[in-house]
Formats: structure tokens, C-alpha cells, sequence
């Protein structure tokens, strides 16, 4: 049958998602372990903190790093009662409010970048050597394959 997968691809595919999750996981601790940021949270504050005016809409957010709408709310919610952010109204929409960088969200991401690079080179760089372009090109064709089968609804 076509859509079934040879042993061969088994064996690729077991060891792919095996060093996945445990590379995801490695990183996850590094950011716990250097701030006290979860990945989620490390997510949402760099993508604050490359905005020019350091925020951004709930569902901008979740356009930006591929989730739902109300995951992203519930996740502010829970930064903005460790301080990492907070919500302000916006202006230009009386229903709408912005996500915006505290100052104690703004040092909570940049203590986790540096170990979150550090923990990306050790961990990935440092090993993919002559493998670079391999790799991109395959996430690429992945990415591609994917097209928008896993793209959230950002506006439930």
C-alpha cells in the first residue's frame, strides 16, 4: 500500500522524532534553568521584543508562532501575573488591546537568550557541521509538504 511506511523509513522517522523531542527538551530546561522561562513564554517574549514598539495583538501573536487565538490569550494571562507583560487598550479598536514587553519581561528574555543560544549551538550548530544546507533544505521540503495543513485558527 502507498501510504504505508517501509522499515527502513520507520527506522529514519523513529530516530528524527526521538532526537526532536529531546532536543526541544534539552532547550526547555536551559530556559528554565537560566530565567525561569517556559518555551512558550520565551516564544511570545521574543516575538515582543522584535517588534519596533515592543508589542503586539493577541491574534498577531498567534499568527506569528502558529496558535490559537485563545492559547495565546490564556498565555499572557499567566505572564502578566509574573509581570513578563501586560495588556494596554488599543486606540485605534475599543475591543482590541495590546500584549506589550515589561521591563521585567524585557530582562526575563534577554537572560534566556543567551543560554537559549548558547544550549542552540552545543546542542544543534556545533554538531550539524558540513550537514547545513542538508538540513535546511529538508526542513524546507517539510515546510512545503505541510503548506497549511497545521496552521492554527487565529481568530477562534
Amino acid at each position: 500500500m502507498a501510504d504505508e511506511l517501509t522499515d527502513e523509513e520507520w527506522v529514519v522517522w523513529d530516530s528524527f522524532y526521538v532526537m526532536r523531542r529531546r532536543l526541544d527538551r534539552a532547550l526547555e530546561l536551559r530556559l528554565q534553568s537560566d530565567s525561569g522561562v517556559s518555551a512558550p513564554e520565551y516564544e511570545i517574549l521574543v516575538g515582543l521584543g522584535r517588534s519596533s514598539d515592543r508589542r503586539s495583538r493577541v491574534r498577531d501573536i498567534a499568527e506569528q508562532i502558529g496558535w490559537e487565538k485563545s492559547r495565546v490569550s490564556h498565555q499572557v494571562t499567566r505572564m502578566e501575573r509574573r509581570g513578563l507583560v501586560r495588556r494596554t487598550e488599543c486606540a485605534s479598536d475599543a475591543r482590541g488591546t495590546w500584549v506589550e514587553l515589561t521591563p521585567d519581561g524585557r530582562r526575563a528574555m534577554l537572560a534566556a537568550t543567551r543560554g537559549h543560544t548558547a544550549a542552540i549551538k552545543k546542542y544543534f550548530a556545533d554538531v550539524l557541521g558540513a550537514d547545513a544546507e542538508v538540513v535546511q533544505a529538508f526542513s524546507g521540503r517539510v515546510l512545503e509538504a505541510i503548506g497549511t495543513d497545521a496552521s492554527p485558527d487565529v481568530h477562534s
